[in-house]
């Protein structure tokens, strides 16, 4: 199954110079457009730990896993502007392609959770990225924790503290 993400998830892991473990959870991860215009916006405004992203991004690097896509069809587009009166550009798009294409949308954005729930998309963020990734075996609960304190510490809201209070209840 495809997943698009938005721009929390990619800023999430950009902000700790982890991008490398959305890398190694996903060998392609979608980002609409209006993501990656949002993206350069905010490195226009000096958030510089988007430096750099490009160079992962196809088709900018033929051996880009971040691949753009863009609204497609009407029915993606009729989508996109009855979104835009509630959501951002980026959660818009993102929602839109996510609907009509039957993608997992990555998403911390509560309004967008909330509408892409009530559309019937599936819907993951930073906790369970990092979840999967520890359930995979692909990095160490230790890891995974080190990085979302690392998320918290730049300002990232998370519900928990620590992965292990996820796991502890499962």
């Amino acid at each position: 199954m495809s997943i698009i993400a938005n721009t929390t998830i990619v800023s999430n892991f950009a902000a700790i110079d982890h991008l490398h473990l959305l890398a190694t959870r996903f060998d392609t991860l979608y980002i609409s457009d209006q993501v990656y215009e949002e993206i350069q916006l905010g490195f226009r405004q000096g958030y510089d730990f988007y430096s750099g992203l490009d160079q992962q991004i196809y088709p900018f690097n033929s051996n880009g896993w971040l691949c753009l896509t863009a609204l497609n069809g009407s029915g993606e587009f009729e989508t996109f502007g009855e979104l835009l009166g509630t959501l951002h550009s980026g959660e818009a798009s993102s929602l839109s392609i996510a609907y009509h294409r039957g993608w997992t949308f990555l998403t911390d954005d509560k309004a967008a959770r909330k509408t892409g729930k009530a559309l019937g998309i599936s819907i993951s963020g930073t906790l369970g990225v990092l979840l999967s990734l520890v359930k995979d075996n692909l990095v160490s609960l230790q890891t995974a924790d080190v990085a979302l304190q690392q998320m918290i510490k730049t300002g990232y809201y998370s519900p928990v503290i620590s992965l292990h209070q996820i796991i502890n209840k499962n």
